[in-house]
């Protein structure tokens, strides 16, 4: 007995040994060192000036403004480097905005379904040249050459030809967009297709029932499948129905002579989805920045970018549309934005407004920067967001190239 236990002494003894000398093996190998935690770099840094004296003058705006609520996100370098949500949801209430608070879209809307028809048309589903009424057979306008020519790529720039905001008034009245359509026929035609620009919110969202054709799927759910689902919009929605019984959502408000007052949610707009028809929270549209602006393929590939943001057409607009910026180089109308040439970049942008509701948008692609704003208390301090913060963030990326020219000019002082 006293043998064996002898022997499982042994035994041990010779296992911790094997043991000892594998673990200094190891060591020396490398094999066993401790994996080191990568941490993600903070791009918000390399821009925090910027982010700083906008915030600033954010909060100036709504001060001035007198603005009921809002939010602002920013993004850079695939990151959001900017969230900010303030005041009530509705006038005299405690209720703050957050984060996940949803607001109207409104025109903003058509430039997610200008990203979706670039990843429709970059993975075949859809060729933006095909003749409209191969789509929808009953399609007609009051001359043949526009029907038998306007192409979805003409529809998605505001090119038909016919004359601009075409029966809006029966959008305004909730008319369904199957009854407008066969009253298309009646509508004044300026151009032939292709030529002019001329906004339209009727027939940009010919684009639903042309989806609806084409995929045997609603509108509603391939902007689920394609955009917000894999972007991680999770609280976006496109009906009135998910708005009006989403408890964190913004009521809207309008001007008054004593301030802004909230005024009943409506539906208008709703029958042209999208044309109008979005509704999202500050985060969604982070995210949204995020998947256009960044460079990851796998969420909007170059094909697409492409696709979506090269210039239709050129949008000759009052000089009062784009009265709080700088002098811009050129103006054109891609695929459901408009594309502006100022300070030497190429800027996708939007703008949106329905009643109660204000929304903005601009990416610089080149930059891998946007800017979303939301409000439910429209006004035109809000309008001027967004060329002050490009303002203020060309104008750093200006000094910071400053800086390094000098750099390498200056000798070094230790030779």
């Amino acid at each position: 007995m006293k043998k064996f236990k002898f022997l499982i002494i042994l035994l041990i003894l010779i296992l911790i040994v094997i043991a000892f000398k594998f673990s200094k093996l190891i060591g020396k190998s490398g094999l066993g060192k401790k994996i080191i935690e990568v941490t993600e770099v903070s791009h918000a840094k390399e821009i925090q000036e910027v982010l700083t004296q906008f915030d600033s003058l954010y909060n100036i705006n709504i001060e001035q403004s007198g603005a009921i609520g809002g939010a602002v996100v920013i993004t850079y370098k695939g990151q959001v480097a900017m969230i900010k949500c303030f005041g009530a949801k509705k006038a005299g209430e405690n209720s703050l905005v957050d984060e996940n608070t949803i607001f109207r879209l409104a025109s903003v809307s058509k430039a997610v379904t200008g990203v979706l028809a670039g990843i429709l048309a970059n993975n075949k589903t859809i060729n933006l040249d095909d003749k409209v009424v191969d789509y929808l057979p009953e399609f007609r306008l009051k001359f043949p050459e526009n029907t038998n020519n306007i192409t979805i790529r003409h529809l998605l720039s505001h090119t038909t030809g016919l004359v601009p905001h075409a029966f809006d008034m029966m959008v305004e009245d909730k008319v369904p967009l199957s009854k407008i359509m066969p009253r298309l026929n009646e509508v004044e035609i300026v151009t032939p297709p292709g030529l002019f620009y001329a906004y339209q919110n009727v027939m940009f969202s010919l684009f639903d029932p042309i989806t609806a054709a084409k995929t045997k799927k609603s509108f509603q759910t391939i902007l689920n499948e394609k955009i917000f689902e894999p972007y991680g919009m999770s609280n976006a929605t496109s009906d009135f129905e998910s708005f009006k019984n989403n408890e964190n959502k913004a009521f809207p408000h309008i001007k008054t002579d004593k301030g802004f007052s909230t005024v009943p949610l409506n539906d208008r707009y709703y029958v042209t989805v999208p044309a109008a028809g979005i509704n999202a929270s500050i985060t969604d549209m982070g995210q949204f920045l995020i998947a256009i602006s960044g460079k990851d393929d796998e969420l909007f590939s170059k094909e697409a970018r492409e696709i979506v943001f090269a210039p239709q057409v050129e949008s000759v607009l009052k000089r009062t549309y784009h009265k709080n910026w700088d002098k811009i180089d050129s103006k054109h109308y891609a695929l459901g934005w408009r594309i502006l040439q100022y300070k030497g970049k190429k800027i996708a942008q939007h703008s949106g407004y329905v009643q109660g509701y204000q929304a903005e948008i601009a990416i610089c692609e080149e930059e891998e920067v946007g800017i979303v704003i939301l409000s439910n208390s429209p006004n035109s301090y809000f309008s001027e967001g967004v060329p002050k913060f490009l303002n203020l963030f060309f104008e750093h990326k200006r000094k910071l190239e400053q800086e390094k020219i000098t750099a390498a000019k200056t000798p070094d002082s230790k030779s």
